[in-house]
């Protein structure tokens, strides 16, 4: 094989490495900068550092130490503060050559403020012009058209990425620095109650299970809802179940971490519940089909309807079914395939009796064959692995 191929072909297997890990990593990149030291705490401590290295495409308006102080004089409440930072993280690309090729000189774009809907009409988004004298201003749409602050400097560039760039001072709104009541004091049944999951907020009170969903918010809280018309078709099997079953069941219905709709897209797989305790798993599988999201519990499988409510840390889904463990509820077997008549020419009789029930098929082991047998089941790294031997083995040809 002539050496140019040879180079193409390990190049493209360094890309598809790259491209399978993790794009970038925003405590990592301020890090580097201690500068920044102030924000790059407060994005860690208010849970935005994380949301920022799951989203694909994202630009970070970077705060020095003395801005972040003229900031925190305001000493705004937690979560008003974690507004307000939100505010600076856009939910699109700017480096900065693009500050400067903006069309018509000026646009706007949509925050991460915007993206929690918790910012009312326009208040979520930020104009950028493109000023005189190589200046470009930044300011909150919801500000009388002021620009508050101005670009300093690229911090760091990862094109399209990420681009953090640092800005002379904080953005104002009156919208993100509004009081905004902390997660413990919004009331969960209350928002299930009045959004068509009144059904399932009675059994949490009922049951007590309430408490236990109630002491995880501040933590982080997914929950998924069954719609009340699938609360009352369950109902004859749920009275079924002891007091202590039935708390389990109910609290199967939670996550102790956040999720976000874009979070469950990209991290499908295993997830464990309230309910989890040891031996006793609890656990479902989130699976996504494009922008369908749907979760595997092996007795049924059931499909995220809407979003009630989505304030980090808590959030909460509607779906169609009512989650059935496999603790509780004997898994559904796929379908047994025909026997295949014996080679053997001696007939083997046994001297108990024999079932004719086939045997349970492991669905995470026929995944893993599958995986095994293709390349569809190979990460970044094992596809690596293949195409250099196949180029080393190729060139000694």
């Amino acid at each position: 094989m002539p050496p140019a191929t040879t180079t193409l072909l390990l190049s493209l297997s360094l890309f598809l490495l790259f491209s399978a890990s993790n794009a970038h990593n925003i405590t990592r990149i301020l890090a580097k900068h201690p500068e920044f030291s102030t924000f790059n705490h407060y994005l860690t401590v208010t849970h935005l550092a994380a949301e920022i290295n799951r989203r694909e495409t994202i630009t970070v308006l970077a705060l020095n130490n003395a801005a972040m102080s003229s900031l925190l004089s305001k000493q705004l409440p937690f979560y008003t503060l974690k507004n307000v930072l939100s505010l600076h993280v856009l939910v699109d690309y700017f480096g900065s050559k693009k500050l400067h090729q903006i069309t018509n000189g000026t646009a706007l774009t949509s925050t991460m403020f915007q993206a929690t809907g918790a910012a009312p009409g326009s208040s979520g988004y930020i104009n950028i012009t493109d000023l005189k004298g190589g200046k470009v201003g930044f300011g909150a749409e919801n500000n009388d058209g002021k620009l508050d602050a101005l670009y300093v400097k690229a911090v760091e560039e990862l094109p399209y990425n990420i681009s953090v760039l640092q800005i002379s001072q904080p953005l104002n709104s009156a919208e993100a620095e509004a009081p905004t009541a902390e997660p413990s004091q919004v009331n969960l049944t209350a928002i299930m109650s009045k959004q068509g999951c009144k059904a399932f907020a009675d059994l949490l009170i009922s049951s007590g299970a309430d408490a236990t969903f109630n002491q995880n918010i501040d933590g982080g809280l997914t929950v998924f809802c069954p719609t009340d018309p699938v609360i009352k078709d369950f109902m004859p099997k749920y009275k079924n179940l002891t007091a202590s079953k039935k708390v389990s069941l109910l609290l199967y219905h939670g996550i102790p971490v956040y999720q976000s709709m874009q979070m469950l897209k990209t991290n499908n797989g295993i997830m464990n519940t309230l309910a989890t305790d040891g031996a006793n798993k609890y656990d479902f599988t989130i699976q996504n089909d494009g922008e369908v999201v749907t979760l595997e519990t092996k007795v049924v499988t059931a499909k995220i309807t809407g979003t009630l409510m989505d304030e980090e840390p808590l959030i909460v889904y509607k779906i169609n079914k009512v989650l059935l463990p496999t603790e509780l509820y004997k898994p559904v077997e796929a379908p047994a395939e025909s026997p295949k008549p014996s080679k053997s020419k001696h007939k083997v009789v046994a001297d108990g009796p024999q079932s004719d029930a086939p045997a349970e098929s492991d669905p995470a082991a026929d995944q893993t064959a599958d995986n095994q047998n293709g390349v569809a089941g190979l990460d970044g790294r094992g596809l690596l692995m293949v195409l250099v031997s196949l180029c080393i083995g190729v060139s000694l040809i």
